[in-house]
Protein backbone atom coordinates (compact mmCIF):
# COMPACT_ATOMS: atom_id res chain seq x y z
CA UNK A 1 0.00 0.00 0.00
CA UNK A 2 1.74 3.44 -0.85
CA UNK A 3 1.86 5.62 2.53
CA UNK A 4 2.49 8.77 0.51
CA UNK A 5 0.06 11.70 0.95
CA UNK A 6 -2.09 12.20 -1.66
CA UNK A 7 -3.07 15.65 -3.03
CA UNK A 8 -5.79 16.41 -5.91
CA UNK A 9 -3.41 19.43 -6.92
CA UNK A 10 0.06 20.69 -6.11
CA UNK A 11 1.09 24.30 -6.74
CA UNK A 12 4.88 24.61 -7.00
CA UNK A 13 6.65 27.99 -8.89
CA UNK A 14 9.94 30.53 -8.24
CA UNK A 15 11.96 27.49 -8.00
CA UNK A 16 14.26 29.14 -9.79
CA UNK A 17 16.63 26.10 -11.45
CA UNK A 18 19.97 27.41 -12.22
CA UNK A 19 20.66 29.66 -9.59
CA UNK A 20 22.46 29.27 -6.88
CA UNK A 21 20.25 29.71 -4.28
CA UNK A 22 17.52 27.22 -5.73
CA UNK A 23 16.17 24.12 -3.02
CA UNK A 24 16.04 21.89 -5.59
CA UNK A 25 16.72 19.03 -3.42
CA UNK A 26 14.20 19.87 -1.31
CA UNK A 27 11.96 20.61 -3.67
CA UNK A 28 12.72 17.08 -5.37
CA UNK A 29 12.38 15.55 -1.76
CA UNK A 30 8.96 17.02 -1.22
CA UNK A 31 7.69 15.61 -4.97
CA UNK A 32 8.92 12.48 -4.22
CA UNK A 33 7.14 11.82 -0.96
CA UNK A 34 3.84 12.95 -2.44
CA UNK A 35 1.01 11.75 -4.79
CA UNK A 36 -1.13 13.91 -6.91
CA UNK A 37 -3.41 14.01 -9.41
CA UNK A 38 -2.66 17.76 -10.91
CA UNK A 39 0.96 19.54 -10.57
CA UNK A 40 0.93 23.11 -11.35
CA UNK A 41 4.21 24.84 -12.20
CA UNK A 42 3.75 28.32 -11.61
CA UNK A 43 6.05 30.53 -13.30
CA UNK A 44 10.30 30.80 -12.64
CA UNK A 45 10.63 26.82 -12.21
CA UNK A 46 13.23 27.64 -14.94
CA UNK A 47 15.61 30.38 -14.22
CA UNK A 48 16.59 31.56 -18.04
CA UNK A 49 17.95 35.29 -16.80
CA UNK A 50 20.39 33.05 -14.70
CA UNK A 51 21.00 30.51 -17.66
CA UNK A 52 21.40 32.70 -20.20
CA UNK A 53 24.30 34.53 -18.56
CA UNK A 54 26.41 31.75 -16.68
CA UNK A 55 25.20 29.35 -19.48
CA UNK A 56 24.60 25.49 -19.05
CA UNK A 57 27.60 24.86 -16.49
CA UNK A 58 24.55 26.49 -13.96
CA UNK A 59 22.57 23.10 -14.82
CA UNK A 60 23.58 20.27 -12.55
CA UNK A 61 22.66 16.46 -12.03
CA UNK A 62 20.32 17.94 -9.06
CA UNK A 63 18.18 19.84 -11.90
CA UNK A 64 18.08 16.63 -14.14
CA UNK A 65 16.43 14.73 -10.97
CA UNK A 66 13.49 17.07 -10.64
CA UNK A 67 12.31 17.28 -13.83
CA UNK A 68 13.40 12.90 -13.97
CA UNK A 69 10.33 12.89 -10.81
CA UNK A 70 8.00 14.55 -12.88
CA UNK A 71 8.12 12.11 -15.53
CA UNK A 72 7.80 9.23 -12.69
CA UNK A 73 4.67 11.42 -11.84
CA UNK A 74 2.95 11.12 -14.82
CA UNK A 75 3.81 7.67 -15.61
CA UNK A 76 3.33 6.06 -12.23
CA UNK A 77 0.59 7.83 -10.79
CA UNK A 78 -1.17 9.76 -14.51
CA UNK A 79 -0.20 12.99 -12.68
CA UNK A 80 -1.04 15.68 -15.33
CA UNK A 81 1.44 18.30 -15.52
CA UNK A 82 0.74 22.31 -16.15
CA UNK A 83 3.14 24.45 -17.13
CA UNK A 84 2.68 28.14 -16.49
CA UNK A 85 5.70 30.52 -17.87
CA UNK A 86 6.81 33.05 -14.94
CA UNK A 87 8.83 35.96 -16.43
CA UNK A 88 12.53 34.07 -15.29
CA UNK A 89 11.25 31.55 -17.65
CA UNK A 90 9.52 33.99 -20.40
CA UNK A 91 11.91 32.32 -23.42
CA UNK A 92 8.90 29.38 -23.44
CA UNK A 93 6.56 32.45 -24.99
CA UNK A 94 7.17 30.71 -28.20
CA UNK A 95 5.97 27.61 -27.22
CA UNK A 96 2.64 28.21 -25.04
CA UNK A 97 0.00 27.22 -25.58
CA UNK A 98 1.44 23.74 -26.15
CA UNK A 99 0.40 20.15 -25.21
CA UNK A 100 2.59 16.86 -25.39
CA UNK A 101 1.97 13.79 -23.52
CA UNK A 102 0.45 14.84 -20.14
CA UNK A 103 2.51 17.56 -20.20
CA UNK A 104 0.79 21.61 -20.69
CA UNK A 105 2.51 24.68 -21.27
CA UNK A 106 0.15 27.84 -21.34
CA UNK A 107 0.76 31.63 -20.45
CA UNK A 108 -2.29 30.97 -17.75
CA UNK A 109 -4.87 28.22 -16.39
CA UNK A 110 -8.89 28.60 -15.05
CA UNK A 111 -8.91 25.57 -12.91
CA UNK A 112 -11.85 24.13 -11.45
CA UNK A 113 -11.73 23.28 -7.87
CA UNK A 114 -14.51 22.50 -5.64
CA UNK A 115 -16.79 23.91 -7.59
CA UNK A 116 -15.23 26.96 -7.87
CA UNK A 117 -13.21 28.74 -10.55
CA UNK A 118 -9.49 29.95 -9.94
CA UNK A 119 -7.37 31.90 -12.34
CA UNK A 120 -4.04 30.49 -12.27
CA UNK A 121 -0.80 32.90 -13.44
CA UNK A 122 2.54 33.24 -12.18
CA UNK A 123 1.92 36.97 -11.57
CA UNK A 124 4.24 38.79 -13.14
CA UNK A 125 2.25 40.47 -15.99
CA UNK A 126 0.65 42.34 -12.93
CA UNK A 127 3.59 43.67 -11.56
CA UNK A 128 4.25 46.89 -13.64
CA UNK A 129 7.89 46.69 -12.58
CA UNK A 130 8.65 43.21 -14.40
CA UNK A 131 5.96 43.69 -17.02
CA UNK A 132 6.71 47.07 -18.08
CA UNK A 133 10.41 47.85 -17.11
CA UNK A 134 12.63 44.97 -17.71
CA UNK A 135 15.77 46.71 -17.26
CA UNK A 136 14.90 47.53 -13.60
CA UNK A 137 13.28 44.37 -13.00
CA UNK A 138 16.67 42.79 -13.38
CA UNK A 139 18.53 45.23 -12.14
CA UNK A 140 16.13 43.96 -8.74
CA UNK A 141 16.70 40.88 -9.41
CA UNK A 142 21.00 41.43 -8.80
CA UNK A 143 19.82 43.11 -5.69
CA UNK A 144 17.41 39.88 -4.53
CA UNK A 145 20.76 37.50 -5.36
CA UNK A 146 23.20 40.17 -3.10
CA UNK A 147 20.62 39.98 -0.39
CA UNK A 148 20.93 36.45 -0.38
CA UNK A 149 24.52 35.81 -0.08
CA UNK A 150 24.89 38.13 2.62
CA UNK A 151 21.65 36.35 4.17
CA UNK A 152 23.75 33.02 3.90
CA UNK A 153 26.86 34.47 5.50
CA UNK A 154 24.67 35.78 8.36
CA UNK A 155 23.05 32.34 8.82
CA UNK A 156 26.37 30.36 8.73
CA UNK A 157 27.34 32.84 11.61
CA UNK A 158 23.91 32.08 13.30
CA UNK A 159 23.82 28.00 12.81
CA UNK A 160 27.58 27.80 14.21
CA UNK A 161 25.90 29.24 17.53
CA UNK A 162 23.15 26.92 17.26
CA UNK A 163 20.54 29.79 15.95
CA UNK A 164 17.94 28.97 14.08
CA UNK A 165 17.45 29.94 10.41
CA UNK A 166 16.95 33.75 9.69
CA UNK A 167 15.82 35.40 6.48
CA UNK A 168 16.74 38.83 5.67
CA UNK A 169 14.56 39.17 2.60
CA UNK A 170 11.28 38.56 4.76
CA UNK A 171 11.83 40.78 6.86
CA UNK A 172 12.21 43.84 4.45
CA UNK A 173 8.94 42.20 3.02
CA UNK A 174 7.27 42.39 6.56
CA UNK A 175 9.21 45.49 7.63
CA UNK A 176 9.86 48.16 5.32
CA UNK A 177 6.71 50.35 4.51
CA UNK A 178 6.95 50.05 0.49
CA UNK A 179 7.71 46.37 0.48
CA UNK A 180 4.25 45.39 2.12
CA UNK A 181 2.71 48.25 0.64
CA UNK A 182 3.70 46.73 -2.64
CA UNK A 183 2.45 42.90 -1.70
CA UNK A 184 -0.57 44.25 -0.88
CA UNK A 185 -1.45 45.94 -3.98
CA UNK A 186 -0.21 43.09 -5.92
CA UNK A 187 -2.57 40.92 -3.94
CA UNK A 188 -5.39 43.14 -4.69
CA UNK A 189 -5.07 43.90 -7.94
CA UNK A 190 -4.81 40.03 -8.67
CA UNK A 191 -8.37 39.41 -6.57
CA UNK A 192 -9.66 42.09 -8.78
CA UNK A 193 -9.04 40.90 -12.01
CA UNK A 194 -10.42 37.12 -10.53
CA UNK A 195 -13.28 38.86 -9.83
CA UNK A 196 -13.20 40.67 -13.66
CA UNK A 197 -12.89 37.02 -15.15
CA UNK A 198 -15.92 35.58 -13.51
CA UNK A 199 -13.48 33.47 -11.15
CA UNK A 200 -14.07 33.07 -7.66
CA UNK A 201 -10.12 32.85 -6.86
CA UNK A 202 -6.96 33.44 -8.10
CA UNK A 203 -3.82 31.57 -7.42
CA UNK A 204 -0.15 33.01 -8.17
CA UNK A 205 3.14 33.11 -7.09
CA UNK A 206 6.29 35.62 -8.41
CA UNK A 207 6.11 37.73 -5.31
CA UNK A 208 7.69 34.80 -2.64
CA UNK A 209 5.06 35.27 -0.40
CA UNK A 210 3.25 32.68 0.23
CA UNK A 211 -0.49 33.28 1.42
CA UNK A 212 -3.79 31.69 1.85
CA UNK A 213 -6.84 34.21 2.48
CA UNK A 214 -9.92 35.82 1.20
CA UNK A 215 -9.92 39.53 0.15
CA UNK A 216 -12.92 41.09 -0.93
CA UNK A 217 -15.08 37.28 -1.56
CA UNK A 218 -12.20 36.67 -3.89
CA UNK A 219 -9.49 33.26 -2.63
CA UNK A 220 -6.08 34.58 -3.14
CA UNK A 221 -3.50 31.91 -3.18
CA UNK A 222 0.36 32.28 -3.27
CA UNK A 223 2.39 28.96 -3.71
CA UNK A 224 5.37 31.05 -2.10
CA UNK A 225 8.84 30.00 -3.30
CA UNK A 226 11.47 27.68 -3.41
CA UNK A 227 14.45 30.06 -2.40
CA UNK A 228 13.74 30.60 0.94
CA UNK A 229 10.21 30.22 2.30
CA UNK A 230 10.07 26.40 0.76
CA UNK A 231 6.29 26.60 0.71
CA UNK A 232 3.52 24.77 -1.82
CA UNK A 233 -0.02 24.92 -2.32
CA UNK A 234 -2.06 21.73 -2.06
CA UNK A 235 -5.75 20.76 -2.70
CA UNK A 236 -6.83 17.90 -0.56
CA UNK A 237 -9.52 15.61 -1.89
CA UNK A 238 -12.62 17.81 -0.66
CA UNK A 239 -11.13 20.58 -2.27
CA UNK A 240 -9.50 22.96 0.73
CA UNK A 241 -6.37 24.40 0.25
CA UNK A 242 -3.67 24.73 2.30
CA UNK A 243 0.19 26.25 2.23
CA UNK A 244 2.63 23.44 2.69
CA UNK A 245 5.93 24.17 4.41
CA UNK A 246 8.94 21.89 4.08
CA UNK A 247 10.34 22.12 7.05
CA UNK A 248 6.74 21.16 8.60
CA UNK A 249 6.17 18.10 5.88
CA UNK A 250 9.54 16.90 6.94
CA UNK A 251 9.18 16.47 10.08
CA UNK A 252 6.74 13.24 8.81
CA UNK A 253 9.42 12.02 6.85
CA UNK A 254 12.80 10.28 7.06
CA UNK A 255 15.67 9.90 4.43
CA UNK A 256 16.52 6.22 3.35
CA UNK A 257 19.61 7.02 0.86
CA UNK A 258 17.99 9.03 -2.28
CA UNK A 259 14.82 8.87 -0.79
CA UNK A 260 12.42 10.05 1.76
CA UNK A 261 10.18 7.81 3.44
CA UNK A 262 6.71 8.55 6.09
CA UNK A 263 7.56 8.06 9.67
CA UNK A 264 4.69 5.20 10.90
CA UNK A 265 4.26 5.93 14.20
CA UNK A 266 4.47 2.67 16.64
CA UNK A 267 2.31 2.18 18.31
CA UNK A 268 2.28 2.33 22.39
Amino acid sequence: MDSRPYYRTIVLSDIHLGTAYSKVDQVSDFLSGVNCDRLILNGDIIDGWHLQKSGVKKWKPEHTRFFKILMKMMENCGTEVIYVRGNHDDFLDHLAPMRFGGIQIVHSYVLESGGKRYFVTHGDVFDKITSGMKWLAKLGDVGYTVLLRLNSLYNRYRTRRGKPYYSLSQVVKQKVKRAVSYISDFESVLADFARDRGCDGVICGHIHHPENRMIDGIHYLNSGDWVETLSALTENAEGAWEVVYYTDWMAGYERDGAHVIPIIPVAS
